[in-house]
């Protein structure tokens, strides 16, 4: 599928600076969200990392048991997140994505996020489609109603409101719960995330 010129500006960035992505973000400790998901997943189930950014997360994920299939739009990202947690990563635009009751839990942790609108309704509704029934998913995005290019990338915030009105024609995930965190890094205190978590009905 073409992407549209939003992904091919924001991919363009993560090419440019992956390097500088992993080194600010690998280490970052998430263990409280990475925790409250993994509490509704079964021990050594299939989770697919959405957006896998430096292989942070998957890597947590491996460490605990569980399967990974980590995937990101960025080749040189990919590639980096491969060489950290030590096994394939799938380098494939969100657009593209579809698979058919496949996982227990999507992570899509600030992922979705770079996706407009238009678009976030398809992606949405072909990662329902991938969660087996019950199957849990997990999105966080920039607090705010702002869409629009920030710091070279394209960004698309969320509100609970904003969240419920994308969702109205999908009613294949039920929220379980939607919560705002301060971001973990001590120099972005002051910015605000919408996590969302959902279960397959």
């Amino acid at each position: 599928m073409l992407m549209s010129f939003e992904q091919e500006i924001t991919l363009q960035y993560y090419n440019n600076n992956a390097q500088k992505f992993v080194q600010d973000t690998q280490k970052i400790n998430f263990r409280q969200l990475q925790q409250e998901f993994l509490s509704y997943i079964p021990l050594g189930g299939n989770i697919l990392d959405f957006g896998c950014g430096a292989g942070r997360d998957s890597k947590y994920f491996l460490s605990k048991g569980y399967k990974i299939q980590a995937l990101d739009g960025a080749e040189k990202m990919a590639l980096l997140a491969e060489q950290y947690i030590k096994q394939a990563v799938l380098c494939q635009s969100f657009l593209d994505f579809y698979e058919t009751d496949a996982y227990n839990g999507i992570w899509a942790c600030a992922s979705l996020l770079h996706l407009p609108w238009y678009d976030l309704r398809d992606v949405l509704h072909n990662l329902a489609n991938s969660l087996h029934n019950e199957g849990i998913f997990y999105a966080s995005f920039k607090y705010g109603v702002y869409d629009g290019m920030r710091n070279g990338r394209y960004f698309t915030d969320m509100t609970e409101e904003r969240w419920q009105k994308l969702m109205r024609d999908n009613d294949a995930l039920k929220v379980l719960k939607l919560w705002i965190t301060t971001d973990v890094r001590k120099e972005r205190s002051d910015d605000r995330w919408l996590n969302i978590l959902c279960k397959k009905q």
